[in-house]
């Protein structure tokens, strides 16, 4: 029997080089709103490309559309990061896809079996994550969130608001 990893895409992000306009375009053009901005992210242990990694600064939004969530990333100083790898300065491009996995052993050792490299590893409220490099073969780099009760409250937070927007206040803080 051959293992298949979480199917359950459940978010699909950008890097943009100005995170309010991006915001506004989505909430304004495609009525996705409100976004939930995030100022802080902060990752423990965090590996890039092999290397303890010395964390640029960068803001991230994420709003809910439907079953998927789409999440905006600016990065706000240069530096090595798995966002510059895909996108340069200055442009807005499509970064990656995460699935939400109740196995991330499992569905990492997947991946890496399939030729995937780690991009980045950390933990996030002590939750595994990862970033995979799947861009030669899906075009994104491929992004494994653990499933956990914490993500699971904050998860619904935005699918309520989403539920109930009218399109007043696009950007909120948790």
């Amino acid at each position: 029997m051959v293992y298949l990893p979480s199917r359950n895409y459940m978010q699909i992000a950008w890097v943009v080089p100005d995170l309010h306009a991006a915001i506004e375009h989505w909430a304004r053009q495609a009525g996705v709103g409100p976004f939930f901005y995030f100022d802080d992210v902060v990752y423990e242990n965090a590996i890039y490309r092999g290397e303890p990694w010395q964390p640029v600064k960068f803001h991230a939004a994420i709003a809910q559309a439907g079953a998927m969530q789409i999440e905006l990333i600016e990065q706000l100083e240069e530096g090595p990061s798995m966002f510059r790898e895909l996108v340069p300065p200055g442009q807005s491009r499509l970064h990656h896809m995460s699935t939400y996995t109740d196995d991330f052993e499992s569905d990492l050792a997947h991946y890496r079996k399939s030729g995937a490299e780690i991009v980045f590893s950390g933990l996030m409220k002590g939750a595994p994550v990862c970033w995979l490099d799947t861009t030669a073969t899906l075009g994104f780099l491929t992004e494994l969130i653990t499933a956990n009760p914490i993500k699971e409250q904050v998860f619904a937070i935005f699918k309520e608001a989403a539920a109930n927007w009218d399109g007043d206040d696009p950007i909120r803080r948790l």
